[in-house]
């Protein structure tokens, strides 16, 4: 699905596939009213060959949530964490539009992200325990691992403290990779 989408802006695709208007389609829905989330979409997958997209879609409309999209702001997106995580993660954004004043900050699945033109080039995650840093490129993370041995690293994610000390050439550094990266395209 792509990036905060309008559930409904499924719904001509799931007509055109499925043969049947909308009004079906929700009237199926309101008897599956009472079961689970994973057992809606079963029944839909199993049922009437729905996609994943198409299921989560209309189940997820028929609960009340019309959209996927839930942050519009970086203070959207950090007003649930605490005083410590949002200067950590403020301060990793600051490093990065200082250096790259092109880029523009933007909420992209639900999460923190840089883009310069179409292409991301870095995002943040903040979870309970810490940060996860995700440069866009695909071998950022293993050109740089040797810098990155004080932190746990993942296939594409950083893991930090949520008190971790902005390393600002190291995030200058993983940002140039990227962009370095998507210019190749």
């Amino acid at each position: 699905m792509p990036e905060n989408k309008e559930r409904s802006s499924f719904f001509p695709a799931i007509e055109k596939k499925h043969g049947q208007p909308m009004q079906y389609w929700h009237s199926v829905m309101a008897e599956l009213a009472g079961q689970k989330y994973p057992e809606q979409i079963a029944y839909l997958k199993e049922n009437h060959g729905f996609s994943q997209a198409h299921a989560n879609a209309l189940v997820m409309y028929s609960r009340g949530s019309t959209t996927a999209k839930r942050f519009n702001t970086l203070a959207q997106y950090l007003e649930p964490h605490d005083a410590m995580k949002k200067k950590t993660v403020k301060a990793i954004f600051k490093v990065l539009q200082d250096a790259f004043p092109k880029a523009e900050l933007v909420i992209a699945w639900n999460q923190p992200m840089l883009k310069i033109g179409d292409d991301y080039i870095f995002g943040v995650s903040v979870l309970k325990n810490h940060i996860l840093m995700a440069p866009w490129g695909a071998d950022v993370i293993t050109k740089f691992e040797k810098r990155l041995t004080d932190f746990k690293v993942n296939k594409k994610t950083i893991q930090v403290p949520v008190d971790w000390k902005v390393d600002a050439k190291l995030l200058v550094d993983l940002a140039k990779a990227t962009i370095a990266q998507t210019k190749k395209k």
